[in-house]
């Protein structure tokens, strides 16, 4: 077997056992690596070699493609020509020349970390229990206690190349030990074997949980605070809904977010607690907690008595105090002159907002992020509570905070971001969506960016078109009646949970009865109208409240129809419906637009393929109308049309993406026609 090949195996398979328990490490947390001999390509020499987790992935799915590869002989030749703590920013720059071949993933700043120990295999992890030592404001005393002189207690100092030559000082000074707690930031072990290093990184996670518990204060958060315990569930995800979009609109005042809302019991109970203001007050500590969740949470200091309204109030003081706040914390510390100034303040928004007895919200540019950011609070959270269950809670100075969130480095990794797309950070609600136009449209607009939200009649059918989509960070499948008001309700709502708030309105849901006037009875006129016209106002009243409360402004889209402008023969409900639907365009653009709320329609034509009205009988009935088969329906449209041009729900789709995207901020109140060209129903 090729011994390059079992040492990267071996190191792929700890870091996945590692990265996918939650107890060892946070998600994209902490690092791995592995020693070994490859051969030069060049010379064909034998050459020892590092891997090592390459910046920004995530231990618990990690790859070979994810990890950087670079010449051990090089890297640690960087000692003889490091600059210092005052200019070791370079040294990242510096990583690149001791890359070997392609050298892989880009190299993260913990390489010196790994590179300079002397161990042949190094685990760097970001645990709950070893954070909550290393923030313990007698950490040091702890450590030894607990640990002797297995596990060394190393001072905080920022991730960088210093901080890789204080840790292999560390372990040649220290024979016997293990691995170390980084004061303020996580922990690192190591071995001479994969294994080895697995088995201490796990020793000192376990034994430090293990000596928490046993010899922790049974309630480290201090004794409930009246009136802040959690509300009963239902009421908690009322309030929840309630609350969402005036705190949506808040976190999204210099920029656009999409957001997660958790009522997990240890949020829950943090926050019926006495210790819970000061404590968020004092803000994360390791350095993936608030790179995510800003430097310290948004904490409404109510109590659950309180109505919504004094809620909503009370939050948007507490926002332009945070922003205050949040101001003079830049101004503390930024430099403003010369070649290191500081980058600019990038928003002063709380990325956390904490809400007791209700739980917690959390934002970021994607759903994905925003949930990690709410999980790495649940993080914060747990290292809290096992360092006052044992000590004081002691995070790293706020000073120390800011030299990282400004942080060069990370300035430069946030600019090699990809543009986002034309509807990152947009939430839609898109009804009728498992199947024709509708799922075209989800598929386009999730595919611009946006989170998708399918309604369906049918539950299993929503499902299975949103997770082709993708997981439930980019689209999730409900069940949505539009003809029933609270099912309709709980449809906008099950949005605003699901993503924070809501953007963009498709109105698609509807279905098709082909028959002439005197064969066409009053049920078939009110389901008709109860789908379409009652449907579609009934989703965007519901959609309305969320879209001005968050004060973003959005886009509510009617799919209309060619027949709401000329109808055809035998469809008098249809095409009288479509006219109502296209009315509502008219009457809510007019409405809503003072909130910035733009109403659009768009009215296609002869969408046969893949469309559930057509295969549910309409086709059908068209085609006897036309003297046709049914399998010619789309070919007959298209030729009747002036560009000899099938419709396709794609088709549809496009216009959906453009009319909602940014080339189209100033229109509302316009029809769209996707006909491929019908005069008889050109708009006059």
């Amino acid at each position: 077997m090729n011994p390059t090949a079992t040492v990267v195996d071996d190191l792929i398979a700890r870091s996945n056992r590692l990265g996918s328990d939650p107890e060892n490490t946070n998600y994209a947390g902490g690092n791995t690596s592995a020693k070994g001999s490859g051969t030069d390509p060049v010379t064909g020499e034998p050459v020892d070699l590092l891997w090592v987790k390459g910046s920004g992935g995530d231990l618990g799915t990690l790859t070979e493609a994810g990890l950087a590869v670079l010449r051990l002989d090089r890297l640690r030749a960087m000692t003889a020509v490091y600059p210092g703590v005052d200019r070791e920013d370079e040294m990242v720059a510096a990583f690149d020349y001791a890359l070997h071949g392609r050298g892989g993933a880009a190299p993260s700043i913990d390489t010196a970390m790994h590179g300079l120990v002397g161990a042949a295999h190094v685990d760097h992890l970001h645990p709950d229990s070893g954070i909550a030592l290393a923030t313990a404001a007698d950490g040091p005393e702890l450590a030894a206690r607990i640990f002797g002189e297995k596990v060394v207690w190393v001072p905080w100092r920022r991730p960088g190349f210093q901080l890789g030559l204080d840790i292999a000082a560390v372990r040649d000074a220290n024979p016997g030990a293990v691995g170390c707690i980084l004061g303020g930031h996580g922990i690192t072990a190591w071995g001479e074997t994969s294994a080895e290093a697995e088995e201490n990184s796990l020793f000192i996670i376990r034994t430090a949980q293990a000596w928490i518990t046993a010899h922790g204060r049974p309630d480290p958060f201090g004794a409930l605070r009246p009136g802040h315990e959690a509300l009963p569930e239902e009421e908690r995800r009322a309030r929840a809904v309630a609350l969402a979009p005036t705190i949506r609109g808040l976190a999204s005042h210099d920029r656009p977010m999409v957001g997660h809302f958790t009522d997990d019991p240890r949020v829950l109970e943090f926050l019926s607690r006495e210790a819970a203001p000061r404590l968020a007050a004092l803000g994360t500590s390791c350095p993936d907690h608030f790179l995510r969740t800003k430097v310290k949470p948004m904490l409404l200091d109510l109590p659950t008595s309180a109505t919504v309204e004094d809620q909503i109030a009370r939050l948007r003081e507490l926002h332009v105090a945070y922003r205050k706040d949040y101001r003079a914390y830049y101004d503390r510390h930024a430099t403003t002159e010369g070649p290191d100034a500081s980058p600019a303040m990038r928003g002063a928004d709380p990325a956390i907002v904490l809400v007791p007895g209700v739980g917690m919200f959390s934002y970021g540019a994607t759903k994905q992020t925003a949930r990690v950011a709410g999980e790495f609070y649940l993080n914060a959270i747990n290292v809290m509570r096992g360092a006052e269950a044992v000590s004081t809670y002691a995070p790293i100075e706020e000073s120390e905070k800011f030299r990282i969130e400004y942080w060069a480095l990370e300035e430069a990794k946030l600019a090699r971001l990809p543009e986002p797309k034309s509807h990152a950070t947009r939430i839609a609600l898109v009804t009728g969506a498992a199947s024709g136009i509708g799922k075209a449209v989800a598929t386009r607009l999730a595919a611009e960016g946006a989170c998708v939200v399918i309604a369906d009649l049918d539950l299993d059918k929503a499902r299975a078109a949103a997770a082709e989509l993708g997981s439930s960070d980019v689209a999730v499948g409900i069940r949505a009646d539009v003809t029933d008001e609270a099912a309709v309700q709980a449809a906008v709502e099950a949005t605003v949970l699901a993503f924070g708030g809501i953007d963009l309105v498709v109105n698609n849901a509807g279905l098709s009865l082909s028959k002439p006037l005197l064969e066409t009875t009053a049920q078939d006129w009110d389901l008709q109208h109860d789908v379409m016209a009652k449907g579609s106002f009934l989703v965007s009243k519901a959609a309305a409240r969320p879209l001005i409360e968050q004060g973003l402004g959005g886009d509510v889209v009617y799919i209309s129809s060619k027949n709401a402008v000329f109808a055809g023969p035998n469809n008098i409900a249809y095409s009288a419906t479509k006219a109502d639907q296209a009315h509502q365009v008219r009457l809510l653009a007019v409405e809503l637009g003072e909130h910035g709320v733009k109403v659009n329609g768009i009215n296609p034509d002869g969408v046969v393929r893949g469309s559930g009205i057509f295969a549910a009988g309409w086709g059908a009935n068209r085609a006897k109308t036309y003297g046709i088969d049914e399998g010619d329906l789309g070919a007959f449209y298209a030729q009747r049309t002036i560009l000899k041009r099938e419709v396709l729900p794609e088709n549809v789709a496009n216009a959906v993406a453009a009319i909602t995207g940014p080339d189209f901020s100033h229109t509302t109140g316009l029809h769209v026609p996707v006909d491929a060209g019908v005069a008889a129903a050109f708009l006059r």
